[in-house]
């Protein structure tokens, strides 16, 4: 069947009052970022719904890439008929038709944005009600918690009819609760932790730490896949690569053993503190699982934190492992988290690291470095790129090395 469009039902956003509009349109910018290579899709945001004129569009491809969106209850796709009965019946049951299975029930529900229509709601209620019941065989109606509902809008424009409803992401269109740097290592937690930030709402930029030559091209290119990967969630992700190399060269040099790791995550949020005033975030966001790891015990925390006033969001931190590792399948994270590149984190990493660091030491340690000369270079080398839903990377990155050829 050939549908016209595809309806969207706002989940949260009903009880947002005043702010409403606000969040429609954080929404429609996002379903248009998701649909950034069909041009043809239209994307009307109103008050109660949202429509999606496909315009020819594989309808197939835009419900895939509605699911993740956040911000979303539930849609529907919709064909589209002229304001005629006969062609209002005849669509009603090709439609039940197609999906009808054997000893299923059905029924109509009628909604008139349009009350100069010669028929009022019971009035098509009862007309389709009937004629399903005389050219489909064996079908019942059941008028609670039917198995097949198929609902009729009367507008000016035509008649509407969809019976598939699918559910959406829910949560807040992500952008509505402003901005937040990612830190994603490459690792599993990180990328869970952004999407559980987006689904709240927030916008994120992923800022990645790399080392090269201890750190791999393959490793860089892990990270922007996993990037790639939240991208259906919001279409595309600024994607922030620091060159962090003299300074864990340095950290090395001159840091006891001990507190290599705690001067290092000191260094990194320093760092990822100044990229969020600079692209105007709010927060910073990161995998943190309380006492995982000896970086996340509450007395590392202290630490680390001491050098940022910024808030910072982990959205993980109270979860087992395997809590963390079910969302990662479920968002086709994880397989690309466990591939054996090694990251920032793992490298110059300690056998024995402090897992209960004194602050005092930490600030005297790190009095050795040249931490403004270090953060500045750092930062003047930042490599910033846009990752969209649908970029190719594997063809993008063979086009990067084909220039140098």
């Amino acid at each position: 069947m050939q549908y016209s469009e595809i309806m969207i039902r706002y989940g949260e956003l009903s009880t947002k009052g005043k702010n409403k509009r606000t969040f429609i349109s954080r929404l429609v910018k996002n379903v248009s970022h998701a649909l950034h290579d069909y041009p043809e899709v239209k994307i009307y945001g109103e008050r109660d719904r949202m429509y999606l004129l496909l315009n020819g569009a594989d309808s197939r491809v835009v419900k895939d890439r509605l699911q993740p969106i956040f911000g979303i209850q539930t849609y529907s796709p919709v064909v589209k008929v002229e304001r005629d009965i006969e062609a209002l019946k005849a669509a009603a049951i090709e439609m039940i038709r197609n999906v009808y299975q054997e000893g299923q029930t059905f029924k109509i529900t009628t909604r008139r944005a349009d009350h100069k229509f010669e028929l009022d709601t019971n009035d098509i209620n009862q007309l389709l009600g009937g004629e399903v019941l005389r050219n489909i065989e064996g079908i019942k109606v059941q008028v609670k918690k039917p198995d097949i509902e198929l609902r009729v809008e009367v507008r000016l424009e035509g008649l509407f009819l969809s019976c598939e409803t699918i559910i959406g992401a829910g949560g807040l269109p992500v952008g509505s609760g402003g901005r937040g740097m990612l830190m994603l290592s490459g690792g599993i937690d990180s990328p869970v932790a952004g999407y559980l930030a987006m689904k709240r709402g927030v916008e994120i930029e992923a800022v990645h730490f790399h080392s090269p030559p201890y750190t791999s091209p393959r490793a860089l290119q892990k990270a922007k896949d996993l990037t790639a990967k939240l991208t259906a969630y919001v279409g595309s992700i600024q994607f922030i690569e620091v060159p962090f190399t003299e300074i864990q060269e340095e950290i090395k040099r001159v840091v006891p053993e001990g507190y290599l790791m705690t001067v290092t995550r000191r260094m990194m949020m320093r760092l990822t503190d100044q990229i969020r005033a600079q692209q105007k975030g709010l927060a910073i966001i990161n995998g943190e699982s309380l006492g995982q790891v000896a970086s996340q015990t509450l007395q590392s925390m202290v630490a680390i934190n001491e050098v940022t006033n910024t808030p910072i969001i982990r959205p993980v931190v109270s979860m087992d492992k395997n809590e963390i590792i079910e969302i990662a399948q479920k968002i086709d994270t994880f397989d690309l988290s466990i591939q054996p590149f090694e990251d920032c984190c793992t490298i110059f990493a300690p056998p024995a690291p402090k897992t209960k660091p004194k602050l005092d030491k930490a600030q005297g340690f790190e009095a050795r470095l040249d931490v403004e000369g270090l953060i500045e270079r750092a930062m003047a080398g930042l490599v910033i790129s846009e990752i969209k839903i649908g970029d190719n990377l594997e063809k993008m990155q063979e086009d990067e090395f084909s220039d140098f050829l």
